[in-house]
């Protein structure tokens, strides 16, 4: 396919509905919150659990995700970890530079990009990898954030199990291990389907609405830079993570890469606001806003030529 037909195919819808919400809230002040609390509580757990259920992932298959995420996240931490350093960075904006560069927007971006790149695989493997950057991010990102803080960040990390990705993902897994997952023509299985296949559309209008009002003006040398190695390290990072675990699924590595290739998730800039401190000069809060803005608008280009590299087999 065309670099054209894969944008107008996996890229344009998401770029169309996220448009969409950002005109909503740039211009009508919708609040995302309320919208925020119906997918968290109720159709991403839907998503989760009909996506699981009915998934042809296998056991194996699962483990090897999630061994591959890992790993992926500890050497991206590390990295941004030794990067920042480097480069004189200090507490608190160096544990945004971290978040920023580490963590992608595995959920209400890299969802539905899944399942228009690749289909009912892609949008089962993206569930489960956005149920484990739920876990991390209210773990270690809240520790990466709240360092220097002089808080206690163990505490916060207690959030994780208020995360309902997690349960729906212990629920879906619970299920096929027991081998009680209702049929597919069964009204609750129907149900599922529905909230399911509204999370998309309504992640999108979300991402829209949050980037509305995301402030872009930041220094340009600390953005450019965690941009450059989220959009174009992470890729290679992933690559290799997929790799070293040797997928046997040659569709699932590719969608695990091009879902750890997408911006800087939203949820970090939640997270350094909530846990992070300002400093003098660019704060965190303005260094995680502007890299958010900066990655998702040049992730057209990016994410375009990966999901042409992926589909062709040319990477993994």
């Amino acid at each position: 396919m065309s670099l054209l037909g894969i944008f107008a195919t996996a890229i344009l819808p998401v770029v169309g509905v996220a448009a969409v919400g950002f005109l909503l809230g740039r211009y009508e002040g919708v609040d995302p919150d309320a919208l925020n609390t119906v997918t968290v509580y109720v159709l991403a757990p839907a998503l989760v659990v009909h996506s699981l259920t009915t998934s042809e992932l296998a056991g194996g298959t699962i483990l090897q995700v999630v061994v591959a995420v890992l790993g992926f996240t500890a050497a991206m931490l590390g990295v941004a970890e030794l990067v920042g350093r480097l480069w004189g960075q200090t507490e608190p904006l160096l544990g945004a530079f971290v978040l920023a560069i580490a963590f992608p927007n595995t959920g209400n971006y890299g969802i539905p990009l899944a399942d228009f790149a690749f289909g009912a695989t892609g949008r089962s493997v993206a569930v489960l990898v956005t149920a484990l950057q739920g876990v991390m991010l209210y773990t270690v990102g809240i520790y990466v954030a709240a360092r220097g803080t002089g808080t206690d960040p163990l505490a916060d990390m207690r959030r994780v199990f208020g995360v309902p990705l997690v349960y729906a993902v212990v629920v879906a897994l619970a299920v096929r291990w027991l081998g009680v997952v209702p049929p597919e023509s069964s009204t609750l299985m129907q149900t599922l389907a529905l909230l399911g296949n509204a999370s998309i559309p309504v992640m999108l209008l979300i991402l829209g609405i949050q980037l509305s009002s995301v402030d872009g003006t930041a220094a340009v040398r600390p953005v450019g830079a965690a941009s450059g190695m989220r959009l174009l390290l992470a890729p290679v990072v992933a690559t290799a993570a997929v790799l070293l675990v040797g997928f046997s699924n040659s569709t699932v590595a590719r969608v695990l890469v091009l879902l750890l290739a997408t911006p800087t998730g939203v949820t970090t800039l939640i997270l350094v606001g909530a846990f992070s401190s300002d400093r003098d000069g660019i704060s965190p809060g303005e260094f995680v806003s502007a890299t958010v803005l900066v990655t998702t608008l040049a992730s057209v280009v990016t994410v375009t030529l990966l999901v042409a590299a992926l589909q062709s087999g040319a990477v993994v």
